[in-house]
């Protein structure tokens, strides 16, 4: 079941992953569809889908994404249909995320990082977290670590022709090469990153392509710029009329920068505007783009000689980066230029005190952020600053700064630069080694399959052969259990039939002498009665003689009524063991039945003195479950035991043993589906020889004259008829111990 749910999953899944609405999807409509669906399989593929897309770096969707975790960890424990190791990586990631403090940051580094090789190794795209990480490295000043985290990546997807991430890892790879002032590499990167998400997703294919527009302005070539802006935010306008999102403030405002390096300000602050009219998918993302909108608008401002409107916008520009915060190192919106936006205020209203602070501020936060292509500008606009104030010391040394800067600059685009011809043949090569890699994958693939085929052809032998070595098994163990159980059918069977004849012969026998005995009996009674009789009347000569003999004869009357009785007490007993139970059973509180039971036996077999003098250890459990039985034949087991319990005791006790307590202890104990039932004594205990006969008929322990051996016999009837067993354990000269087990 588990392999069947996963393959519907990925026969599902695989499709979706393939259309470009799944990646282009809001967060928003994917949470209103997992509110609507009810089976188990819809959710969890959906839930994937979700995560697939949330954007790390946003804080709204973030908290979200953390409360569908625990969802798809239970759905998955009751489907089994993926591995949610990497998942519970990216949990972690988020978690540490939110925090937002230095060791939080790398936490969450360490465990996306697991999170992206584990869905890796299972081959499932990530595109969108890829390019999420990002700004996590940028958070913590890791940008040579970010370069070759994203380096080594691609050149894996590329290997495993995972373009979707290989698109993510482009864009990151790009960055790279702009903050080193390599435009040429990184404009590159960006369009190929563009070309890759044309075919899955047409908001990153739009937004790559206007990158590719900013950093040709920045590396100075406005037409190309702006063909490529123009070309965003025609298709851009075109994916809105399909429900898509439209051009977003990112396009205008660099569209507005392009207008001012033009000088075109009237352009330059109908874009800024235009930028500022534009609401991002989340409060924060709004917050944020209005807040670099107002830094793009000020600075249009001030170079259109409006310093007044230029100072309210900026101070509202400011008040956003405080509440938020944010930084010159931004997100993915670019270098937030707030302070040299202040700075460039404050120049033209001619004051250069706080014109420089917010220069020099510039400056500090560029080279703390390794924003290298951004310090080299500040350089030069300081250089022109000190220039202007006649401080010729201070600008000339910010002349050589930014001169040996320019070099270290010119130099680290020179060893990205390569001739045409050169970069021809090592793209050649490059593309060999992965045509190569993959054959050499194909080839893996087709043994590997080769091979599963193999040992699944000698699985499903091993499967038919184990079945019918485990069937052949079932069988003779069956027909073993089945041969034992006529046997002892069989067995009972003859028991049973050599039982009924000895009953029905008992039966007969005793009627037969009944009768007599109860002649005997009788005649004894009257005789004894008629000597009485002569004792009263007669007082002759040989009195004394005359006395002795009717005193014997008085005896022996005596002793025949006796006999009679103890005759017609084994009849009464063999009577009762060749009866079969009629009684009806109910349900019974053996509690109560053993007190009663108990009192019973010590009223009717002890001198009260006796009693007196014995122990009663009662051990019953409180909450006993009732037992169905028939009260009366529970109660005549029960009675025979507590009967021979106080035998015992009170035996050892005319040993003569001054020290002997005698103690009778009865317990009762619920387990589950039986009661057990346990009469225990510290008398003279029964010879390890004898305790296999003490359950046999007419077998007994008693002097001659004191039982008829039947009691303990009927009791294991008994018992054995309400389906439960009945056991004795016993030491000689310490105890012996009867144990009662009943279904309950």
């Amino acid at each position: 079941m588990k392999y069947l749910i996963t393959i519907l999953l990925l026969l599902v899944s695989i499709p979706l992953l393939a259309q470009r609405g799944y990646w282009d999807a809001e967060t928003d409509s994917i949470y209103h569809i997992l509110a609507t669906q009810r089976t188990d399989t819809a959710r969890l593929r959906t839930i994937v889908h979700l995560l697939d897309i949330t954007r790390l770096d946003e804080s709204r969707e973030r908290r979200q994404a953390l409360g569908v975790f625990a969802e798809l960890y239970k759905l998955n424990r009751q489907l089994h249909a993926l591995d949610d190791a990497p998942y519970r990586q990216l949990e972690l990631t988020m978690r540490y995320w939110d925090e937002n403090i230095p060791e939080s940051n790398v936490k969450a580094l360490h465990h996306v990082k697991q999170a992206v090789q584990l869905f890796d190794r299972v081959g499932h795209p990530i595109p969108t977290i890829l390019i999420e990480i990002a700004p996590l490295f940028n958070r913590l000043h890791q940008i040579e670590e970010r370069f070759e985290f994203y380096r080594d990546k691609l050149a894996y997807y590329r290997v495993h022709n995972a373009q979707e991430n290989m698109a993510a890892c482009y864009v990151s790879v790009a960055g790279y090469y702009r903050r080193k002032g390599a435009y040429d590499q990184a404009i590159s990167n960006f369009l190929q990153s563009a070309e890759l998400f044309k075919n899955f997703n047409r908001s990153y294919y739009i937004s790559e392509l206007k990158v590719a527009g900013a950093n040709y302005a920045e590396w100075g070539n406005t037409s190309k710029a702006l063909e490529y802006l123009l070309q965003s935010i025609t298709l851009a306008q075109e994916y809105a009329k399909q429900g898509g999102r439209g051009v977003d403030a990112y396009t205008y405002r660099n569209i507005s920068k392009l207008y001012l390096l033009q000088q075109n300000y009237t352009k330059a602050l109908e874009y800024a505007n235009l930028g500022l009219s534009v609401r991002g998918r989340a409060s924060l993302n709004r917050q944020e783009e209005k807040a670099y909108g107002l830094v793009q608008k000020s600075v249009v401002l001030v170079a259109m000689h409006n310093p007044e409107p230029a100072v309210l916008v900026l101070q509202e520009a400011q008040h956003l980066a405080d509440s938020l915060p944010m930084t010159i190192t931004g997100r993915r919106q670019g270098e937030f230029e707030l302070d040299a936006a202040w700075a460039q205020y404050y120049e033209s209203i001619h004051d250069y005190q706080r014109a420089e602070k917010y220069w020099q501020r510039a400056l500090q936060e560029a080279t703390a952020a390794k924003l290298t292509v951004l310090k080299w500008r500040y350089m030069r606009r300081l250089f022109d600053f000190y220039g202007k104030r006649r401080q010729d010391a201070v600008a000339q040394q910010y002349a050589r700064d930014y001169l040996i800067l320019s070099d270290t600059l010119n130099a680290a685009r020179g060893s990205y630069n390569v001739a045409q011809y050169d970069g021809e043949r090592i793209e050649k090569a490059q593309n060999a080694q992965i045509a190569n890699l993959r054959q050499e994958r194909a080839v893996q693939a087709v043994r590997l399959q080769q091979r599963n085929i193999l040992l699944a052809v000698s699985l499903i032998a091993l499967v038919v052969v184990g079945s019918l070595g485990g069937f052949i098994y079932w069988q003779l163990r069956i027909h073993k259990q089945t041969l034992q159980q006529l046997r002892k059918t069989q067995n009972q069977l003859v028991q049973s039939e050599k039982w009924a004849f000895v009953g029905e012969v008992s039966a007969g026998i005793a009627h037969e002498l009944q009768n007599p005995l109860n002649f005997m009996k009788k005649f004894a009674e009257v005789s004894t009665s008629m000597v009485d009789d002569i004792n009263h009347r007669d007082a002759g000569k040989n009195a004394g003689l005359e006395q002795e003999i009717l005193s014997g004869l008085r005896q022996n009357l005596q002793e025949i009524s006796q006999h009679g009785m103890r005759a017609s007490s084994i009849i009464k007993d063999m009577l009762e063991h060749s009866r079969a139970g009629t009684g009806q059973r109910e349900p019974t509180n053996l509690n109560a039945l053993i007190s009663e039971y108990l009192q019973l036996a010590c009223q009717s077999h002890v001198p009260a003195e006796e009693v007196d003098s014995i122990v009663f250890d009662m051990q019953l459990t409180s909450n006993l479950p009732l037992v169905p039985v028939v009260p009366a034949d529970m109660g005549r087991v029960l009675l025979n035991l507590c009967t021979n319990a106080l035998y015992a005791v009170c035996q050892h006790q005319l040993a003569g043993d001054s020290t002997y307590q005698p103690t009778i202890s009865l317990s009762t104990h619920a387990e589950p589906g039986w009661v057990e039932v346990r009469v225990r004594d510290n008398g003279p205990g029964i010879a390890s020889e004898v305790q296999a006969k003490v359950f046999q008929p007419f077998f007994t322990t008693k002097p001659i004259g004191e039982g008829t051996g039947l009691g303990l016999s009927i009791s294991h009837d008994i018992v054995k008829a309400h389906g439960g067993t009945f056991s004795v354990a016993s030491r000689e000269g310490e105890y012996t111990e009867f144990v009662v087990r009943l279904p309950a």
